[in-house]
């Protein structure tokens, strides 16, 4: 069990109530960075415990800095006695998509999300779904797997289309190793497709007046990211440097 109380500071120098993106959805407010000044950032209660021999559950409710509601951000059980690499995780967990999308927000380097990370996913996608992995047997560390999902969030229809099955579908591979004992590297390709029926977003029209706007059909994502990290004989507490980068061609 843990507990993360997460204090914040901003000094930003656009109003996060008159923030936008143009050409994006979502936009406004909804992508809009933290608050300023102080404020309570995204703190988590963290339950985790091995079930047996074969499952491990954890429980991560977030509290909101905006609103002070407390959510579920993840909760899934996951094998731990599946052989040859293989895992398997069914729940609410965020997604593998690219690399920094399945790190809590309060390991950020940085207060918000990366800018690709809010124009397309709306900040940070979790789903509510079944995650399947395998990582393979090499001297470097190579992972594939895929992810069927609710479609529970952005980019999918922010709401509950009364449909059966998985709405949402995400392929995922990631290789990675170390170079010397200072230096570690992961890279990472995924490929995210949704459906969308009916995901309202809300913009304004040509003469400034608020007006929402709607979307029925076919989203497809490809995310290739990578990263470097240094530290000197891989020990970070004093010296580190990390390099880190996505592209995000929908």
């Amino acid at each position: 069990m843990s507990v993360i109380l997460n204090g914040v500071y901003a000094n930003l120098s656009r109003d996060p109530k008159t923030y936008r993106l143009n050409g994006f959805v979502p936009t406004m407010q909804d992508v809009a960075p933290p608050t300023r000044g102080f404020s309570l950032g995204e703190s988590e209660v963290a339950f985790m415990a091995n079930i047996d021999h074969m499952f491990r559950g954890t429980l991560i409710g977030s509290i909101s800095p905006d609103n002070d509601t407390i959510g579920v951000e993840e909760g899934y059980i996951q094998t731990i006695g599946l052989s040859h690499g293989f895992t398997l995780k069914a729940g609410r967990f965020f997604s593998a998509i690219g690399y920094q999308n399945q790190i809590h927000a309060h390991a950020w380097d940085f207060t918000d999300a990366p800018l690709a990370m809010r124009v397309f996913l709306g900040g940070q996608l979790n789903e509510d779904g079944i995650q399947f992995r395998w990582v393979a047997p090499t001297s470097l560390y190579w992972d594939m797997g895929t992810e069927l999902g609710r479609g529970r969030a952005f980019p999918a229809s922010l709401s509950d289309s009364g449909k059966n099955g998985a709405r949402s579908l995400n392929f995922f591979t990631h290789v990675g190793g170390d170079i010397g004992e200072s230096i570690a590297w992961q890279t990472g390709l995924s490929h995210f497709r949704t459906n969308p029926s009916g995901r309202q977003f809300a913009t304004t029209d040509a003469l400034g007046n608020a007006i929402t706007d709607s979307f029925t059909g076919t989203s497809r994502l490809w995310v290739a990211s990578g990263i470097l990290k240094w530290s000197p004989n891989g020990n970070p507490t004093y010296n580190n440097l990390k390099l880190a980068g996505r592209v995000l061609p929908a």
